[in-house]
């Protein structure tokens, strides 16, 4: 029996969106692709996102929010920039989706890394790319503590005694780094899925021995903190060679996403699409599909390609449980707090937020009462 592949598909706007923007910023345009990918069976969709002027560009995370009460299975993956911003926020906001998409949120972290992006924001000049996602790496251990702040049971809601939150179960996370020192615990329950799903991108290149110092540490931050990689490589023995080493760093835990261009126009690419995913010794878990033209592409995918793939046993029939982690076979983490009985949690009813990685730094103030 062949091994299932893992798929997933960008909904971005095609290139051309800034002829039709109105289109491009309607929830019901890209609800409308993420039901085909549902119908396809694909794990996810992305939603590209960054701080670029770009007038066609809707925020992804507010729209996959938007979109997730129309859908039912499919993971919604947002980018969500980490420079310019608070992981507190970040933290939040990917929890807010988790629990309104019933637990098929995940992360698909971005770095700013423009002048004209940091002059929109005013706080700092750009910085190396290295510092960037050094930054992106802390980030997402922010993320990580918040989302185990809360104990899986630390709601009560018992409305006799009036008490809503087990104290003891609420943890501050108590974290000092060069980015960021964030106190914590998050102002909202630990997520369906325990953590969202964290993907990253990575290029072949990235894994070179001569490779830029940024990419050696988007390689890092993928390594320690991803459950998905999104690996763009020129060709199969590169994605062979990429995977190779990055389970290798990684262990098996990671599904690597091999990004694939997927444009199909006509029978003759479907077909040439269709070679490429049932290739063998390409050494990935899955493939990231890349439509030129989301509407076609993605109808094309769910009406034959996605068919062609079950046929031959590479694409299982339905989807294996509710949560974009059930989808990728990856195990929902334990709150790396459960049970440590934080003495400073309980000592007072006032739990505050803090981030302060620079001078103009918002805080987050929160209340948790009994």
């Amino acid at each position: 029996m062949p091994r299932q592949l893992h798929l997933s598909a960008a909904i971005d706007a095609a290139a051309d969106a800034a002829t039709d923007s109105p289109r491009h910023l309607d929830p019901g345009h890209y609800a409308a692709l993420a039901r085909l990918a549902e119908r396809a069976g694909l794990d996810f969709v992305t939603l590209d996102d960054s701080f670029t002027a770009e007038p066609s560009r809707p925020d992804a995370l507010a729209t996959l929010a938007r979109i997730a009460p129309l859908t039912s299975r499919i993971g919604l993956v947002p980018t969500v920039t980490t420079t310019h911003t608070e992981p507190f926020h970040t933290s939040i906001s990917l929890n807010t989706l988790d629990w309104v998409s019933g637990g098929r949120a995940g992360w698909l972290v971005g770095v700013s890394t423009t002048e004209a992006e940091a002059k929109a924001f005013g706080r700092r000049p750009v910085a190396p790319e290295d510092e960037l996602w050094a930054e992106a790496a802390d980030a997402a251990e922010v993320a990580a503590r918040l989302w185990d702040s809360w104990e899986d049971d630390a709601e009560i809601r018992d409305t006799a005694t009036g008490r809503f939150i087990d104290r003891d179960k609420l943890h501050y996370i108590d974290f000092e780094g060069r980015h960021f020192s964030v106190r914590g615990p998050s102002i909202t329950p630990r997520p369906p899925q325990g953590r969202p799903v964290v993907a990253v991108p990575v290029a072949a290149g990235d894994l070179a021995r001569d490779a830029s110092p940024g990419g050696r540490a988007r390689v890092a931050t993928a390594i320690r903190y991803a459950d998905v990689v999104l690996l763009d490589a020129p060709d199969r023995a590169a994605r062979l060679t990429a995977a190779t080493e990055l389970r290798l760093r990684s262990g098996e835990h990671l599904r690597i996403l091999a990004r694939l261009d997927s444009a199909l126009p006509d029978r003759a690419a479907e077909q040439r699409l269709l070679a490429e995913l049932t290739a063998t010794g390409t050494g990935v878990d899955g493939f990231h599909l890349v439509p030129a033209e989301p509407e076609r592409d993605l109808a094309a995918l769910a009406e034959r390609i996605a068919p062609a793939l079950r046929d031959a046993g590479l694409l299982r029939t339905g989807y294996p449980g509710r949560t974009l982690r059930d989808h990728l076979g990856l195990p929902r983490p334990a709150s790396r707090y459960a049970g440590a009985g934080n003495a400073t949690a309980t000592a007072t009813a006032t739990a505050t937020a803090t981030a302060t990685a620079r001078p103009t730094t918002a805080t987050a103030l929160a209340e948790v009462t009994r």
